[in-house]
C-alpha cells in the first residue's frame, strides 16, 4: 500500500535560519560593511531587519509557526571590536538571544562565523594570515564560556568552501581576490580554525556536563557536466565535486586533505572533529572545461538559465531540483554521524512556489531517511526576508515577509503550511 504520509522521528529539529549580518542591521565594524561602502555592491545592508533590537518579536513569530529550533550567527566584530578588546554588552546581548530562545522552548543552533570578519582581522590579511586560527579559537572560547551552559548545537563556520571560493577565487566578496594559491591557503586555515574551535567548545562544555555537538555548515551541490557528451566537461564536474563537496568534510574525519591536482596536506588536529554534519542545499551546478591558463579552479560554470535539463527556476534563476537533497544526504551516510539540514531555501517567483519547494524537498529528505540516512532536523533558509549580500534586498527568501521601510513583519501562507508539518511532525507525501 502506498504511504500517504511520513512521520519524522520524535525530537526532530524543525525550524529556520538567519545570519547576523543579513538581519541585525548596522554591523559597521566588519569587512563586508567596508566592502559595501567602497561601492562593490549595488546597495548597502544598512538597518537590515533590525533584528538586533527586534529578536524577541521575531522569535515569538517563529514559536507561533511551531519551530522548535532556530539557527542564528554571532557577529564576531561586535564581540571583539578591536583585537583583544571584548565588548561585554554585546556578549550579554547574545546570551539574552539564547535565553529568549530557551524561554520559548526553541533549541538554539549557534554559528560562530558567517562570512564576515572584524576590520582589525581584515587589516592583518584575514583568513590568509595563520594567526586567524588562534584568534578564532580565542573568540570561540569567549562565546563558549558565555553561552556553553545553554547551547548544545554549534556550527563553527558557515559554508567554508563558498567563503574561500567567493572571496579569494571569484573575487565577489571582500577582499575581492582572484588567486588560487590564496584560496588554498584560506581553505587550510578554515580547516585548522574549525579544528581548534571544535576542541575549545568541548573543553569548555565538558566540565559543565553539557554534551556539546559541534559541526560546520557545508554547502554541497551535485556538479554536472555542461556537455554530457564531452569527456573534459565530465572530468571537470567530477573533480570539482570532489574538491568542493567531499574533501573538506573528509579532512575533518581523516585529518588529511587530498584535493585533485594538489599535494596531500596532513592536518592531524582536524581528525574526528565532526559530531554531526551540517549540510546546506539549494540547487545543482554545471561545469565546463576551460582553456589552459584561463581563470577559475578546474573549470568554469555554465548557468542553469541556459541548461536544457532545468525544468524549474527560482526568482534568482537557480535550478530547482528536489532529488538533489536526497543525493547529498546520501553522500553523508558513510561517515556514520547524524545529519542536520542547516539550510534549504528559495527566493521564489511567488509564494506558492516556496510552498511546493518545501514540500518537495522534504519528501526527498523523507526518502533519504527511509534509506537509512540519519537526518535529525531541517532548517529552512530563511526565517525572514533579509540582505542577500551582493544581490541586495531584491531576493525574498523569508517565511516571513519584511517591509524594509516600516520593518513590519507578515507571515506568508507557505510559512503556515510549513508550520503544520512542524506541529504534526508528519509530511503528506501527496501534497
Amino acid at each position: 500500500m502506498k504511504m500517504t504520509e511520513f512521520t519524522f522521528p520524535q525530537g526532530f529539529l524543525w525550524g529556520s535560519a538567519t545570519s547576523a549580518y543579513q538581519v541585525e542591521g548596522h554591523n559597521t565594524n566588519n569587512d563586508w560593511w567596508a566592502w559595501e561602502q567602497a561601492g562593490h555592491v549595488k546597495e548597502s545592508s544598512g538597518a537590515a531587519c533590525e533584528q538586533y533590537e527586534r529578536f524577541r518579536e521575531d522569535f515569538a513569530l517563529a514559536k507561533s509557526l511551531h519551530h522548535n529550533t532556530h539557527r542564528f550567527s554571532i557577529e564576531w566584530s561586535r564581540i571583539e571590536p578591536a583585537e583583544g578588546v571584548w565588548d561585554d554588552a554585546a556578549i550579554a546581548h547574545y546570551r539574552d538571544v539564547v535565553l529568549e530562545l530557551r524561554r520559548l522552548g526553541i533549541e538554539p543552533v549557534v554559528t560562530l562565523h558567517h562570512f564576515t570578519n572584524p576590520l582589525w582581522l581584515a587589516a592583518k590579511g584575514g583568513w590568509t594570515n595563520p594567526i586567524v586560527v588562534d584568534r578564532f579559537a580565542r573568540y570561540t572560547r569567549k562565546m563558549a564560556e558565555a553561552l556553553g551552559d545553554q547551547v548544545r548545537w554549534w556550527l563553527t563556520i558557515n559554508e567554508p568552501m563558498v567563503y574561500a571560493v567567493m572571496h579569494y577565487l571569484e573575487g565577489t566578496g571582500p577582499p575581492g581576490a582572484r588567486d588560487l594559491r590564496l584560496m588554498s591557503r584560506v581553505r587550510e586555515h578554515l580547516i585548522r580554525a574549525h579544528a581548534a574551535s571544535y576542541r575549545v567548545i568541548h573543553e569548555v562544555s565538558r566540565p559543565r556536563g553539557w554534551a556539546a555537538q559541534v559541526s560546520l555548515a557545508n554547502h554541497v551541490a551535485p556538479f554536472l557536466p555542461c556537455r554530457r557528451w564531452w569527456p573534459p566537461d565530465r572530468l571537470v564536474a567530477r573533480l570539482t565535486e570532489l574538491a568542493y563537496n567531499h574533501r573538506f568534510i573528509e579532512t575533518l574525519v581523516s585529518g588529511e586533505l587530498r584535493v585533485p591536482g594538489e599535494r596531500p596536506l596532513v592536518i592531524p588536529e582536524a581528525k574526528q572533529t565532526l559530531d554531526y554534519i551540517g549540510l546546506n542545499y539549494y540547487s545543482r551546478l554545471w561545469m565546463r572545461a576551460r582553456l589552459l591558463g584561463a581563470g577559475g579552479w578546474f573549470g568554469s560554470r555554465c548557468y542553469a538559465l541556459h541548461h536544457k535539463d532545468v525544468t524549474e527556476r527560482s526568482g534568482l534563476q537557480w535550478d530547482i531540483y528536489p532529488p538533489g537533497i536526497a543525493q547529498i544526504l546520501g553522500w553523508a551516510k558513510p561517515w556514520g554521524v547524524s545529519v542536520l539540514v542547516t539550510e534549504n531555501g528559495i527566493c521564489p517567483v511567488d509564494d506558492p512556489q516556496r510552498e511546493r519547494f518545501i514540500l518537495n524537498h522534504l519528501a526527498w529528505v523523507a526518502r533519504a531517511m527511509q534509506e537509512g540516512v540519519p537526518v535529525i532536523g531541517y532548517l529552512y533558509w530563511s526565517l525572514l526576508d533579509n540582505y542577500e549580500w551582493a544581490e541586495g534586498y531584491g531576493p525574498r527568501f523569508g517565511l516571513i515577509e519584511v517591509d524594509y521601510k516600516t520593518q513590519a513583519r507578515r507571515i506568508r501562507p507557505s510559512a503556515r503550511r510549513f508550520a503544520e508539518i512542524c506541529r504534526t511532525n508528519t509530511l503528506p507525501l501527496d501534497p
